[in-house]
């Protein structure tokens, strides 16, 4: 029997559980300075001030480079990474979601002068990594502080395109309970379901392999049985913390196998009518499980029999396989995400657009195990649009 071919390439170090943010003075130590990468959102929270009071008791000069806008174009991102290129810094902490963070590790590329974010577009793999990097999430979901991709917006396409580059991958990470114990409600459902749909794609994929299934299978098991509770509740930092780990996890599946329809789908969502990367994938994650359905049944048995704890009612891999899929479905329903396109003002007239656009992201579209065509995608698309 042959070997199933695969790798794996994770961070060097991982903090995670009470008292992680601690580890920044060490992992900070012998950097002249620290370039602080987040938003405004994150900024106004004060989230930002847990490992800056790390930085200043250890004495490390640092800036903060805010002025990145939700869902940023590749034009965006540059005007950060020309900031970070004239500070001087030497190390770059990225505190925020995944825009924050996959624009850092942009940066940590582009210390040089040679490219640009929009030279990566093409040819993502000409740029080094020359500026270690350390990843403080401020959500449970994007899994950005593990994978070697980061998500730009081309307008001129009207759609977002993924950049990957094995030397974005981290250098370490932070994942203290504490950056997400005040998440709202709404943003900890859809980043949470952002790590659902990597979970459960990277171990639905063609390219799925040991590595990725050992993490997929994991974080899938850690988010069904934590994500409703950790939003929910704002005290409910076990659940929280479990939730950090498993979009960690999802996103080193992410890294070995690589996500689906779902996500190839969704980028035009995004890319066009600016919808939530984690909100598109949650109105798309159930209608293209169903879609895919026939393809992966004996795979979604196999989740079925590891994410239940409890008592099994569930036999044949066909009755496993639906409850899968109608209890990700209870759970968008639950977090009150949409589960159409109604609200976002998108009609049947943008059907068309929509198709053309996500048929261009063959690179997630060939992990699909079930051959999707512009006629399944057009189906899957009016699932979602208002009537």
């Amino acid at each position: 029997m042959a070997l199933t071919a695969c790798s794996m390439t994770m961070p060097r170090a991982v903090y995670s559980g009470e008292g992680a943010m601690q580890n920044m003075k060490s992992l900070a130590a012998g950097a002249e300075k620290v370039a602080v990468f987040t938003d405004s959102g994150v900024l106004s929270t004060g989230l930002v001030e847990y490992p800056l009071a790390q930085l200043k008791e250890a004495g490390i000069p640092y800036l903060v480079i805010s002025d990145l806008p939700p869902e940023p174009t590749y034009a965006q991102v540059q005007k950060l990474v020309d900031e970070f290129n004239a500070s001087g810094a030497d190390l770059i902490v990225a505190v925020g979601g995944g825009s924050v963070m996959d624009a850092a590790k942009l940066a940590s590329l582009l210390a040089t002068e040679k490219y640009t974010v929009k030279d990566l577009l093409d040819e993502p793999g000409v740029a080094v990594k020359t500026v270690r990097t350390c990843m403080i999430p401020t959500t449970a979901g994007t899994g950005s502080e593990a994978t070697p991709n980061a998500i730009v917006a081309v307008p001129e396409k009207e759609l977002k395109v993924g950049i990957v580059n094995a030397g974005m991958v981290p250098d370490y990470v932070i994942l203290d309970a504490v950056m997400i114990r005040s998440l709202p409600r709404k943003i900890a459902a859809a980043t949470g379901v952002d790590a659902l749909a990597h979970a459960i794609e990277c171990f639905t994929s063609n390219k799925a392999n040991p590595f990725s299934d050992f993490f997929a299978l994991e974080a899938f098991d850690l988010i069904i049985n934590n994500l409703e509770a950790a939003c929910d509740d704002p005290d409910a930092l076990d659940a929280k913390n479990k939730m950090q780990i498993a979009a960690f996890y999802a996103g080193v599946a992410i890294s070995c196998s690589g996500t689906t329809a779902v996500h190839a789908l969704s980028y035009p969502l995004g890319g066009k009518y600016h919808i939530a990367h984690g909100v598109s994938n949650a109105i798309l994650l159930v209608p293209v499980m169903r879609f895919n359905e026939p393809a992966i049944r004996p795979r979604l048995a196999e989740a079925y029999d590891r994410v239940v704890h409890g008592e099994k009612s569930c036999v044949t891999e066909a009755e496993k396989s639906a409850w899968i899929i109608r209890r990700m479905s209870e759970m968008v329903q639950h977090l009150d995400i949409p589960t159409s396109l109604a609200e976002f003002h998108v009609s049947r007239d943008d059907l068309d657009a929509l198709v053309e656009a996500g048929m261009q992201v063959t690179r997630l579209l060939v992990n699909n195990m079930r051959e999707v065509t512009a006629a399944d995608a057009r189906d899957i698309y009016l699932q979602i649009l208002p009537r």
